[in-house]
């Protein structure tokens, strides 16, 4: 009886992990090799580019005062930080990108939440939404200026370049979910607010996060352009003031922290869709 006890009440042993196979060895070399070679090829392109870029303007072939050099954009980046005053305008733009992309991307779910919801306001407001998706939104930048003012138009103009691309991604996302969850979910008696919460919005992750990386490059472009009409301050205005005065190199050094911004906020979306998507 206590053999039986204590043969009952011993510990079982874990399985024993078989070791991995040669094959599965061999995928895993392929794919650090091919990550390898992806990250050898950019940064290949990446030196090639600055090295091009520096060289053709000291030999002449093209025109320095116009295009500039790697080395000089870094003395103009000095410069901007010896004004003391390059952190107020990164953030003044990037507090005008966060608003402007957190207003298109309410507003855009919103709205095609709302089309999903009533096919006859999607019948009425579809050509309105082609033609205010297709019109070029920098032809809009004088008539938010007149009617908002400086800070206002800035806002407006990023807005409405990515609120049309929003509506129409999210909305046609939710038009492509799978009909048979959409029939089950019926068939169980869902409503279709329930329908939409419970089959919709989450088979619609991954067109989110799609619309987040197309939107947030875009409320940038709008930003900039904005700042090009009307801003005071911003590296959209850093531009157009170097641009002014033949400072390619100030010009390239607010391009440059464009580019770094705009990485950046891709890493964060990138992480925050691995997150979602887990």
């Amino acid at each position: 009886m206590v053999e039986t006890v204590s043969a009952v009440e011993a510990p079982a042993k874990a399985p024993a992990t078989a070791p991995p196979s040669a094959a599965y060895k061999k995928w895993l070399s392929l794919r650090a090799r091919d990550r390898f070679m992806v990250q050898a090829a950019r940064a290949l392109l990446l030196i090639t580019f600055l090295v091009l870029w520096e060289v053709a303007p000291r030999m002449e072939l093209v025109i320095p005062m116009l295009t500039s050099y790697p080395t000089a954009v870094w003395d103009g980046f000095l410069e901007l930080l010896a004004l003391q005053n390059l952190g107020w305008h990164i953030s003044v733009t990037m507090m005008e990108v966060v608003i402007s992309f957190t207003v298109a991307m309410v507003l855009g779910t919103a709205i095609a939440i709302c089309l999903w919801l009533s096919p006859m306001l999607e019948r009425i407001l579809d050509p309105f939404l082609v033609v205010g998706n297709a019109l070029p939104k920098i032809a809009l930048v004088p008539i938010f200026y007149i009617w908002l003012g400086p800070t206002g138009s800035i806002y407006a103009v990023a807005i409405a370049v990515s609120l049309f691309i929003t509506i129409l991604m999210l909305y046609t996302g939710f038009n492509q979910t799978d009909p048979n969850k959409i029939k089950l979910a019926r068939t169980l008696g869902a409503g279709k607010r329930q329908i939409l919460s419970k089959v919709v919005l989450p088979g619609n992750v991954h067109t989110f996060m799609a619309t987040l990386k197309a939107n947030i490059g875009l409320s940038l472009v709008g930003v900039i352009v904005g700042e090009f009409q009307a801003s005071k301050a911003g590296l959209g205005y850093l531009i157009v003031y170097g641009s002014q005065i033949f400072r390619m190199d100030m010009v390239m050094a607010a391009i440059v922290i464009l580019s770094l911004i705009s990485v950046a906020i891709y890493f964060v979306v990138q992480k925050a869709e691995a997150w979602l998507t887990r």
